[in-house]
């Protein structure tokens, strides 16, 4: 069982590994792709201006631009699942999981930076900005990485695939073997905020309950959720949850 997940733009200070580095990432074999974007950002914190940075990070309080405009490379690192803190990592409460669940996590989590591309959630990586949608000077990221690295992922992946992202991460991978895929439904409409706190609540119940095969998920109940439809869309099937 493999499980896509978007990242978050908020993120936690610090670490205690490493700094950026070849073998702190899956895929060693494809870190020079990572490694050109990644000096790509590097070479823009250098040459922008600090109203700049500010208005490509979407920052306005100064003292966090500055922080993020200093280089990566030397920063220590964390695993990428403990480093973002966004609605549905918080949902997820990783650091309050059994160690059972946090390695069911940081075994089937895939995670798709702005930055480093398709990672999982025990690569280390270092506090970052990059905001969705920003983009670099020379180079289109999603597509750069959607054309390097899909064929490692179809075959990393495996059959049992859970896509939580959100659309926009479509622009870095779609998979080709048949995939789920959730969609949430309250009073009638689909939600936003609510979508993200639920990805991070059904990641959480799928690594308590170990779940390993599309047909253990069909058979876990989650809270407050209903299944109302399921969908299929070529090798996409789409269950649709009612939040009750």
């Amino acid at each position: 069982m493999k499980i896509l997940l978007a990242p978050a733009e908020t993120k936690k200070e610090g670490g205690d590994n490493k700094p950026y580095y070849q073998d702190n990432f899956i895929f060693p074999n494809l870190f020079s792709y990572r490694d050109e974007i990644v000096k790509q950002y590097e070479e823009l914190l250098k040459k922008s201006s600090t109203s700049q940075l500010s208005s490509w990070f979407g920052i306005k309080k100064e003292s966090e631009v500055l922080k993020y405009s200093s280089s990566i490379l030397h920063k220590p690192t964390m695993k990428a699942i403990q480093r973002y803190t966004g609605v549905a990592f918080d949902y997820l409460g990783y650091e309050e999981l059994n160690s059972e669940a946090k390695k069911y996590c940081d075994d089937n989590v895939v995670l798709f930076s702005n930055l480093f591309g398709p990672i999982s959630a025990a690569d280390l990586i270092p506090d970052y900005k990059f905001k969705q949608g920003a983009k670099l000077p020379n180079i289109s990221v999603e597509k750069f990485y959607k054309q390097n690295f899909s064929e490692a992922l179809d075959q990393y992946l495996g059959e049992d695939i859970i896509d939580l992202r959100a659309g926009y991460y479509d622009k870095f991978y779609v998979p080709k073997q048949p995939y789920i895929t959730m969609k949430f439904i309250k009073d009638g409409k689909v939600v936003s905020h609510w979508a993200k706190a639920y990805r991070g609540i059904i990641l959480k119940h799928l690594a308590l309950n170990n779940i390993q095969t599309i047909q253990e998920l069909m058979n876990l109940e989650f809270p407050n959720l209903h299944i109302n439809e399921i969908k299929k869309i070529k090798n996409q099937t789409q269950i649709v949850y009612h939040i009750v």
